[in-house]
């Protein structure tokens, strides 16, 4: 199949994971989450013809396997050279796996004019086998909740997609030593939990529904974060007791819980971790928090990052 394009640039942006509302399925779909994409931290990569294949870049070797899968799943020729400009960090809760995927396969489809969905190369890259939040902010941005799985869910389906004011900011703690739990890792901490009791989905969902999104709709941070720190102690202290923690670091916990002392909201940690976040109504107030986490924790082997929603699909460049 011929190229349609001579350079296709896809930018593909980070996530936060801001929890679970049914880990156990007790309500009849399994899962169900919320989450939203992020400005500063993204996935770019540019395909375009060459001889062979040649990839470059950060999570190089992510990309060629990706690559490789979908070209002979979709029998085009990978005779390409992919470089990659920017790779979201893999394994600490910002979705680099999903984004990186989406981001080959929706390059490949638009290099070759395939025609294909979002949700289509979601699922030849078996993506949202568990949360569709990655999904969601890729093909609608902002805030998105996905609704689970049914029993004939192919890709979660996405309920709700909101604008999040772009006064907000949230701050990410990174922690510099280690990962979150992922891969095999990842599948065996879900079969080691108990349980998720059906009266505490059934709580989250309420919070979620009837105050959280609401509050969003009318800008009010204090409620939307109270529902959000609520929704992350009730799945922090599920995954507890295989993450180590409600936190997986104890040095990230500390600096949350500095931050929550100061007046941040929204308290929680991506997916497994270890990176955490917190929201604040407004760049300035965001601004001073930042400093005065970079000098309490100078000593210490965090990092931190400013960052706003992203209230945009990924991107897609046609030359």
């Amino acid at each position: 199949m011929k190229a349609r394009y001579q350079t296709v640039t896809v930018i593909a942006p980070a996530r936060l994971h801001m929890g679970f509302i049914d880990l156990s399925g007790a309500l009849g779909r399994h899962f169900g989450s919320i989450g939203l994409a992020l400005n500063e931290i993204n996935t770019r990569l540019n395909i375009t013809a060459a001889d062979s294949l040649q990839v470059s870049g950060p999570s190089a070797d992510r990309a060629l396997k990706c690559t490789r899968q979908f070209c002979q799943l979709l029998g085009v020729s990978d005779s390409l050279n992919i470089t990659i400009d920017n790779a979201i960090p893999e394994h600490i809760g910002l979705g680099s796996g999903t984004q990186m995927a989406l981001a080959v396969g929706a390059a490949l489809n638009a290099f070759y004019g395939l025609g294909l969905s979002v949700r289509e190369i979601a699922q030849l890259s078996d993506r949202g086998a568990r949360s569709g939040i990655g999904i969601g902010i890729f093909e609608k941005g902002g805030l998105v909740v996905d609704g689970g799985r049914g029993p004939d869910t192919k890709t979660p389906p996405i309920i709700a997609q909101m604008v999040v004011p772009v006064d907000w900011r949230f701050i990410l703690v990174f922690d510099k030593r280690g990962q979150g739990l992922h891969g095999e890792q990842e599948v065996s901490a879900f079969q080691q939990l108990p349980p998720f009791p059906q009266a505490q989905a059934e709580r989250l969902c309420y919070l979620l529904l009837m105050q959280g999104l609401p509050a969003l709709a009318e800008c009010d941070l204090h409620k939307f974060g109270e529902v959000i720190t609520l929704l992350q102690q009730a799945v922090g202290e599920h995954f507890a007791p295989v993450q180590g923690g409600v936190f997986t670091s104890p040095d990230v916990a500390a600096a949350m819980t500095s931050l929550a002392a100061q007046g941040a909201v929204a308290i929680g940690q991506t997916s497994w971790g270890p990176t955490g976040f917190c929201a604040v109504a407004n760049p300035q107030r965001a601004a001073e928090l930042l400093a005065q986490l970079e000098q309490q924790f100078a000593a210490s082997p965090l990092s931190f990052l400013l960052a706003s929603a992203r209230n945009q699909t990924a991107e897609i460049i046609l030359k």
